[in-house]
């Protein structure tokens, strides 16, 4: 089988034909111009061996053949969805399976045959004989002869949460697995077949008590490490303090030009405002009287007019106390009142003159505490 030629050596000929050919005149007319020309192409180009080419001819005849047979007996095929979390590549392709995926290893899905007998590890923290057989999907004859039946055999056979000596024996020789049945009855065991939890088996002791041992200290570590050091100096205070100072004077070049750049980007706060220029923030000298007189120009608020409605009732009550009781009355009468109104305002009069007794009477206590 000759060598394949490169890309170079083919162009290299195909140069070659086209210098042959340059100039030629009636290319598209003649025949025998069109003639010579595809006698040169032809003792230019690589030869085709005709065995090779029938055979990759019968080749791509006979796939046309089966696709085309497929295509008319194929079954319907359908891929399993994959759960959320799961591997694909531990799903083995239903296509492939049927042998029709096309794909090859740009598939998805597993093609190998064998995935389906690789089951996931067995969990030696649980027994498989919790999860066997619930009373989820019993009827009441069922549920009835499992009660009749386990009413002699509960005693008998009581459940325990001991742990199987033939199970430990089994998972410390690495011997438990799928098939393993237990010699104590096998499922009739009554004892558990299920580590407890933070259970540790002595060979996994062993190899901790092993790793503990031979696990350096954290002095020795240190000392190793530093003794790995090749070049070192020795550490006194004044070359610490040299060394903090640097550090020191650093940070302070890194926040000054930090605070520059800032500065330049006009992006300050306040305080490096501050820091920067106080003087930008000196107050006014008149600054405080204009402000009182701002204030005492403001609306009295509510506390200030309940005070003043309250001096005015007291006001008010010190009047009409002071007002003899019969020109009181002959007020009253000169008045075209009703006798309603006059009620309503005897009726004011004796709740604030209460409230004022009331004052009153504070205010003298208050007297007596100082």
């Amino acid at each position: 089988m000759p060598p394949k030629q490169s890309k170079a050596d083919v162009a290299k000929k195909q140069k070659v034909v086209e210098d042959k050919t340059f100039g030629l005149k009636n290319k598209n007319k003649s025949k025998s111009v069109q003639k010579y020309v595809q006698n040169i192409q032809s003792s230019a180009l690589p030869k085709i061996d005709p065995t090779k080419l029938a055979a990759k001819k019968k080749k791509d005849e006979e796939k046309a053949r089966e696709k085309e047979l497929n295509d008319l007996f194929k079954v319907a095929v359908s891929q399993p969805k994959v759960p959320p979390g799961v591997d694909p590549k531990s799903i083995l392709c239903e296509f492939f399976k049927a042998g029709q995926c096309q794909k090859g290893f740009k598939c998805k899905f597993s093609h190998d045959l064998n995935i389906q007998r690789k089951g996931e590890k067995i969990d030696i923290y649980s027994d498989k004989r919790d999860e066997e057989d619930t009373m989820e999907d019993w009827d009441q004859e069922t549920l009835e002869k499992v009660v009749e039946s386990k009413k002699n055999e509960y005693n008998q056979n009581r459940p325990t949460e001991i742990v199987c000596k033939h199970f430990l024996e089994a998972v410390e020789k690495k011997q438990y697995g799928w098939f393993w049945a237990c010699p104590n009855g096998g499922k009739e065991c009554h004892y558990r077949h299920a580590l407890p939890p933070g259970y540790i088996l002595k060979s996994q002791m062993k190899a901790l008590l092993d790793a503990e041992s031979e696990k350096m200290l954290i002095e020795d570590e240190i000392e190793d490490q530093r003794a790995k050091l090749t070049t070192s100096t020795p550490m006194t205070p004044d070359l610490f303090m040299q060394w903090k100072k640097r550090k020191i004077d650093e940070r302070e070049a890194g926040l000054a030009e930090q605070r520059a750049e800032r500065a330049k980007n006009d992006r300050m706060s306040g305080r490096e405002l501050f820091l920067s220029d106080a003087s930008l923030f000196v107050d006014d000298a008149e600054a405080y009287e204009n402000t009182r007189e701002k204030k005492n120009l403001r609306v009295p608020n509510r506390r200030s007019r309940m005070n003043r409605q309250q001096q005015q009732d007291q006001a008010l009550l010190l009047t009409l106390w002071l007002i003899p009781k019969r020109s009181f009355l002959m007020m009253m009468t000169t008045m075209s009142w009703t006798w309603t109104s006059l009620t309503n305002l005897k009726q004011v009069c004796q709740e604030r003159l209460f409230r004022f007794a009331s004052q009153v009477s504070r205010l003298h206590l208050n007297v007596r505490e100082r």
